[in-house]
């Protein structure tokens, strides 16, 4: 019995130096060791380099890699908003950076295990967890900072909410679409706390993974770090009593973000 049909998309933001050998490897391997239907659409969000062009060289020669370009700039998160609007699609639906950090057998697995839950997620701080090249000290000391932010406003018991790497069945994906509303790299908390709240199982698996250098979230930690805190608190006032609050907000909101050269809202109004 063939596998479900699976859907992998793949943010990118200025990623010329880097897709191309990606792309090839995640297709390869997919298209050899997977025996559902395998699609790969890359979401271009807002690039100024050539990433478009390497990405259609690619796809002229693995009919699999399709491809959607937004000119102006939505964010990685808006990016997979894009992206699971296309759940239909396909029985599953995952995704995974364009820096190679995860490889695709690693992906596999994770794929391998929605039998056992409607959402399965990689895990970088999990024992049997993987590193072949850790993330900075720094980096490290930000992102546990931040899973305690998140840990306190949500009590999710996910210890690594920000790992790259997730599938989810498209029944799921379909019912917590219009609850995706963060465009920035907080996305991902987003996601799993509307599939929980939804009433879908999130499984955490350890993952295997290697920090690539050229990280956007390294080049620019300090904006990026206050850009996901302001987002999770926001994301905490839409799940609460106090959600009438935003709405007087908005223009303070939305000044914050473009001081911050972040992307604001996406989806439904809040």
């Amino acid at each position: 019995m063939p596998e479900p049909s699976l859907l992998l998309l793949i943010p990118a933001y200025n990623e010329a130096d880097r897709i191309e050998p990606v792309l090839r490897e995640l297709a390869d391997y997919f298209m050899a060791n997977y025996s559902g239907k395998f699609s790969m659409v890359v979401v271009l969000n807002g690039c100024r380099d050539n990433t478009l062009e390497i990405v259609k060289r690619v796809a002229s020669a693995h009919p699999v890699i399709s491809w959607q370009n937004h000119p102006a700039p939505i964010g990685k998160g808006g990016a997979l908003i894009e992206g699971i609007k296309l759940a239909p699609m396909a029985d599953l639906i995952g995704y995974v950076d364009a820096d190679g950090a995860t490889p695709p057998k690693s992906f596999h697995e994770l794929v391998k295990l929605t039998v056992k839950a409607d959402c399965v997620i990689g895990s970088r701080w999990l024992p049997g967890a993987v590193l072949h090249q850790a993330q900075p000290l720094f980096r490290r000391f930000t992102s546990r900072c931040f899973h305690l932010v998140v840990e306190s406003l949500f009590w999710m018991h996910i210890k690594d909410t920000q790992c790259p790497a997730k599938v989810i069945r498209r029944e799921a994906a379909e019912k917590i679409m219009n609850d995706l509303r963060i465009a920035d790299l907080a996305f991902d908390v987003n996601f799993i706390v509307a599939t929980k709240r939804a009433g879908f199982s999130v499984l955490e698996v350890p993952t295997e993974w290697t920090d690539k250098a050229g990280s956007k979230v390294s080049a620019s930690l300090f904006r990026s770090s206050l850009t996901m805190f302001l987002s999770v608190v926001r994301l905490r006032l839409i799940y609460s009593p106090f959600h009438g609050l935003l709405k007087g907000l908005r223009p303070v909101e939305a000044w914050v973000y473009r001081k911050l050269r972040a992307p604001h809202r996406h989806g439904p109004e809040n």
